[in-house]
């Protein structure tokens, strides 16, 4: 048989990348009921609101909403927003707790994806942004958009 690829986005956290600069990605595996992985392969996922916390040597992810399968059986979780464990390696796990310790840095969940044929969840180690922060990175990105314009219209003329 075949190795299974990796699959396409599942949930992603846009907002991540406007509040916080990633400096460093770490893949974690999630504990799952079967219906929740069934829900998660239907794209019903929403990591928007969620926030990783490391707790006794275990990595929590909190606020991660999973629509109950509607096919589900008396094993489907009633909450939806259950705290779920990740499943790291220890040394991963100690490095994120002191990365994180630092002040203004926090663990941000940015991707959950399905990677031969398991959950996956990306977790960004973030530093928070300022207000200035913000206003500078749009207008750099308002900059770049101008720029490529101005190139595509130079294109047609020349053409």
């Amino acid at each position: 048989m075949g190795k299974k690829s990796d699959g396409k986005v599942l949930a992603q956290n846009k907002k991540a990348s406007h509040d916080y600069f990633i400096e460093d990605t770490y893949e974690a595996g999630m504990v799952l009921t079967g219906t929740e992985i069934k829900s998660i392969r239907n794209g019903r996922a929403n990591i928007g609101d969620a926030f990783a916390t490391i707790r006794n040597g275990e990595i929590h992810i909190h606020n991660m909403h999973i629509s109950p399968f509607e096919q589900g059986n008396r094993n489907n979780p009633t909450d939806p927003t259950r705290t779920r464990k990740l499943l790291m390696h220890k040394e991963q796990i100690r490095k994120l707790l002191g990365q994180s310790k630092q002040d203004g840095y926090s663990i941000v969940p940015l991707k959950v994806y399905i990677r031969n044929g398991y959950a996956k969840l990306l977790l960004g180690l973030g530093k928070g942004k300022k207000q200035y922060d913000k206003r500078d990175t749009a207008a750099k990105r308002d900059a770049q958009r101008d720029i490529q314009r101005a190139l595509r219209e130079k294109q047609k003329i020349a053409r």
